[in-house]
């Protein structure tokens, strides 16, 4: 499919996704259905890496994913991740437009470099993350209006998460998640992310960001109650992934702009188990 063979190879794409908190958490569900999940998991990872990772024009790249996705919705696919993806395309009659929106997510990376407002940075979650929570519904033949409300609550959070762990890493990238009016409002600038800024501003800054992500994901939590089951054990455990990384930046002193904080085994352990709980007797994080 063009660009670097090592980067596009289905076999690495595949590593790497296994190793998120996406595959971690659908291990609990049946291998029938967690096939499906990785094809369409598989799909989100070689876009990424072909919108953040790839040399040369990234743009003509994820034209030419568009034109494979096509392939795949035909039946003809050639790329061995899309020849899986449309197995899963055809069994659940899957629509475009979440895929397209996916693309288009990283499209917009290459153009779009700062945020002016938080809204503005939910319009791109709204293409970057939300789709696959639409997917993943689709796949286990559980949407509804409310279910996908609490699903983009879960995806966006855990979007937020990622990015709030990564600011340094995308500030050298030249990448500003970060929303232009929060770092007003706190006294921050660009120019401080990229040096690794300790002031007591930025860490406001953080701990109000930290403090959103948190409550979107709280706000999604209904959604693993609501399916029940194994799907219901699967969301919780996304959930609880985002809440653990959400601790560890907190544990760190919000210091994110030397590197990404991760929470440790033993953490992510306690931050499920209590997950569960709540997402069973209804209650938001402590």
């Amino acid at each position: 499919m063009g660009g670097r063979p090592d980067l596009l190879d289905p076999q690495r794409v595949l590593f790497l996704a296994r190793q998120e908190n996406f595959p971690v958490a659908s291990r609990v569900l049946p291998p029938s259905v967690r096939a499906h999940l990785m094809a369409i998991y598989g799909f989100a990872r070689l876009v990424d890496d072909a919108g953040d990772e790839a040399r040369g024009d990234r743009v003509e790249l994820l034209d030419r994913i568009e034109s494979e996705l096509e392939l795949a919705f035909a039946g003809s696919a050639t790329h061995p991740l899309m020849r899986k993806l449309q197995g899963t395309i055809r069994e659940f009659r899957l629509h475009r437009e979440p895929f397209l929106r996916l693309i288009e997510a990283n499209r917009r990376d290459q153009t779009v470099s700062r945020y002016g407002t938080f809204g503005d940075l939910l319009g791109y979650c709204e293409l970057s993350a939300n789709p696959v929570g639409h997917l993943v519904l689709a796949v286990l033949q559980a949407t509804s209006p409310e279910r996908l409300a609490w699903s983009d609550a879960v995806c966006t959070g855990l979007q937020l998460t990622e990015l709030w762990q990564d600011v340094a890493e995308d500030a050298l990238r030249g990448r500003i998640y970060l929303p232009q009016e929060d770092l007003r409002r706190f006294g921050c600038t660009v120019e401080e992310l990229r040096t690794g800024s300790r002031r007591p501003e930025f860490r406001r800054l953080m701990a109000f960001e930290v403090a959103r992500a948190r409550d979107l994901l709280d706000r999604g939590l209904p959604l693993a109650r609501d399916l029940g089951g194994r799907a219901g054990v699967a969301i919780a455990s996304f959930v609880a992934g985002g809440r653990a990384a959400l601790v560890a930046i907190e544990r760190s002193g919000f210091s994110v702009l030397t590197g990404a904080p991760r929470p440790s085994r033993s953490m992510q352990a306690r931050v499920l188990a209590q997950t569960l709980l709540d997402a069973r007797f209804g209650r938001r994080a402590a």
